[in-house]
């Protein structure tokens, strides 16, 4: 009897340490990949400015200023891959912030996904960049999730200093895309394209869904953020305006 006792006990006691010893390892993971996120939230913050910076000295190539001053929002995505033998796909990731009433917000990360079919073949990577023009497609943003085709009203953006009037029907559209690739960046079309909310980088950098965050930009605390992360928010003020 005594036996069984000691059995069952030291039974009890090596499911309890494996129970431990299994939380534990859960735990380690759990901090190790926040670390990879914020790791690459920081770089991702850091690489949409530097698009952003490359892209603005040159006046004559790029998004006229204009443009930049009346967005609602702006989207960049580094160093998107583009592949395709028939049936294509793109992937990539990067930030998105919004003007508010004190200045421009966090970015916010999200995903760009999607694909094109047709007789294609090659690789290449593309930054992007997209100006949300006003509140309707604002709130795109905040479903977290926008698709580049059916309903939304987006369209090539024109390039250079000023908008100019030939363009003015262009300007109708509620997102204004550019890309640049191989050096030139020109308005371009991305059809079939999708962006997604990334809200395990969201969460792990601000303890906040994308959508909480574009709401609410007020409510981040941004204290303790690392200054690839806070000068994004800088960057995009000095050329779009603070507010």
């Amino acid at each position: 009897m005594k036996n069984t006792f000691v059995k069952s006990a030291m039974s009890a006691f090596l499911a309890a340490l494996m129970v431990c010893f299994v939380a534990g390892n859960v735990s380690a993971q759990k901090n190790e990949d926040k670390k990879e996120e914020l790791k690459e939230a920081r770089s991702e913050a850091k690489e949409a400015a530097k698009v952003l910076s490359e892209m603005m000295s040159k006046p004559d190539d790029f998004i006229p200023r204009e443009l930049l001053e009346k967005a609602s929002a702006i989207a960049i995505f580094p160093d998107v891959v583009k592949a395709a033998f028939i049936v294509g796909g793109r992937g990539g990731d990067g930030v998105v912030a919004r003007r508010t009433a004190t200045g421009w917000s966090v970015p916010v990360y999200y995903n760009i996904g999607g694909a094109s079919f047709g007789a294609q073949i090659g690789a290449k990577r593309t930054d992007h960049i997209m100006l949300f023009m006003n509140e309707g497609s604002l709130r795109d943003l905040l479903d977290e999730k926008v698709e580049f085709g059916g309903d939304l009203s987006f369209a090539a953006g024109p390039v250079g200093r000023t908008i100019g009037a030939a363009t003015n029907p262009t300007l109708d559209a509620g997102i204004l895309v550019w890309s640049r690739s191989a050096g030139a960046f020109v308005g371009a079309s991305i059809k079939g394209a999708v962006l997604t909310a990334d809200n395990s980088k969201n969460k792990a950098v601000y303890g906040m869904s994308a959508k909480e965050i574009l709401a609410s930009p007020a409510t981040v605390k941004t204290n303790g953020l690392s200054k690839e992360i806070t000068n994004f928010s800088g960057t995009v003020a000095r050329y779009a305006g603070k507010k």
